[in-house]
């Protein structure tokens, strides 16, 4: 076709089409204003205002991101004071070439917005996720469930902390996931350079990372390696380049933060509920858990979707668990699991499926704010453990009751039996 045929062929809009981009508009300037609103009049924020203060620090006020300084702005923020020697120290303790991913935001020199803007990538993120996740388990639920998920994921109590606080769980959870989107379509280099942008988070990611690297090890794919090596030397090269001198109070800082948050941790919470029984339950917890898990890695590195898709949340789940310091905003990670849980519910049971699925998520959903209600009504200390720690142990627990329905979705012939009747 000659160009002149090109340019005559060529159409402009049509009226529905501008109507619908001008509407996504006023949608993105309108949820864009309302997390600004929300910003200025909500407290909270910390886990965003640390990494955005520490490379406004370093980009504007040449201050060192990892000083104390920068721990004792999140710790005012969040304390109203300096952190006792018992309380968490707000230190931070990402790679440098993350918190140059900050830089963008950080020229903001007014934080609602950064925070505003922070909250919506995230809610878009988590909208994204939810559908995507859906999809590659090829499920197609019925509209209202689908729209049920939805709301639930995005409103629920952990999904909410993780907005207000500003953490980062809601975009490794959605990079992790884009893992395995991109290992399932060979795309092993994309895969590579996500899983690098991954590993830092290890209260979160820890786990995964060591299944995706058993995964690549396991089928030979080493251009996932590759991927990685390369996002590594180019983030290196950048972040030594802008600041040779980041490693050493890198380093530090990442000792600090490991050292005072033991109190945070599954081992601590199980001495309290359990004086007894000394401190020997959280570590015998964290190695049947490994062993467990490791071999769950070694059955599914060389199977279906569906079965790597499920293990991928059981090492989410786990991870938690395994001595890491808990933090409940991070529990929107455990949203795909709760997915897949009403997907293999919806399956299995197909007489009952739809009070199983409501029950199952009306449970997810409101004992979260039942248990928060409980806390700030001075209720007993369990509420506010059982806050933090119950969500972990019951994703596990759910994984396992729908396990063998993941790895075999057939129905049994007691179903198809009860089916006919």
């Amino acid at each position: 076709m000659a160009f002149r045929d090109i340019r005559k062929s060529r159409k402009w809009l049509s009226a529905e089409e501008t109507g619908l981009l001008l509407l996504m508009f006023v949608l993105f300037v309108g949820l864009l204003s309302l997390n600004i609103y929300l910003a200025r009049v909500l407290p909270g924020g910390e886990q965003f205002f640390l990494r955005w203060s520490g490379a406004r620090a370093f980009l504007i006020e040449g201050v060192e991101p990892y000083s104390a300084t920068i721990a004792e702005r999140a710790q005012n923020l969040v304390y109203g004071r300096q952190a006792l020697p018992r309380e968490y120290p707000y230190a931070l303790n990402d790679p440098f070439y993350i918190l140059l991913l900050y830089i963008p935001l950080a020229l903001f020199s007014d934080f609602a917005v950064a925070r505003g803007v922070w909250m919506l990538l995230s809610e878009i993120s988590l909208v994204v996720l939810i559908h995507s996740f859906v999809r590659s388990l090829e499920w197609e639920p019925p509209r209202w469930l689908y729209i049920l998920l939805m709301i639930f994921g995005t409103l629920g109590y952990y999904s909410l902390i993780a907005f207000g606080s500003g953490a980062p769980a809601v975009a490794v959870t959605f990079l992790a996931f884009a893992i395995l989107y991109s290992l399932r379509s060979f795309s092993d280099e994309l895969a590579g350079a996500l899983l690098f942008l991954i590993a830092y988070q290890w209260e979160v990611s820890a786990l995964f990372f060591l299944f995706m690297i058993v995964f690549v090890f396991a089928n030979r794919r080493w251009r996932v390696l590759y991927g990685f090596g390369m996002s590594l030397a180019v983030m290196l090269a950048i972040s030594f380049l802008s600041y040779p001198g980041w490693g050493l109070p890198y380093i530090r800082a990442v000792l600090s933060d490991w050292y005072r948050s033991g109190s945070l941790t599954f081992s601590s919470f199980a001495s309290r509920w359990f004086p007894g029984a000394g401190t020997s339950i959280g570590p015998w917890t964290s190695l049947l858990l490994g062993v467990i898990l490791f071999l769950e890695w070694l059955g599914a590195v060389n199977s279906n979707y569906r079965r790597i898709a499920w293990t991928a949340c059981l090492s989410l789940a786990v991870t938690p668990l395994m001595g890491f310091a808990i933090f409940p905003s991070n529990h929107v990670v455990l949203l795909p699991s709760l997915i897949l849980i009403v997907m293999l519910v919806w399956e299995r049971w197909t007489r009952q499926r739809v009070w199983l699925v409501l029950l199952v998520s009306s449970c997810a959903f409101l004992v979260p704010f039942w248990l928060y209600y409980r806390v700030i009504t001075d209720g007993p200390r369990i509420h506010a453990d059982l806050l933090t720690v119950l969500p972990p142990i019951a994703s596990v627990v759910g994984l396992y009751w729908m396990r063998w329905w993941a790895f075999r979705s057939p129905r049994t012939w007691y179903d198809q039996i009860e089916e006919r009747t």
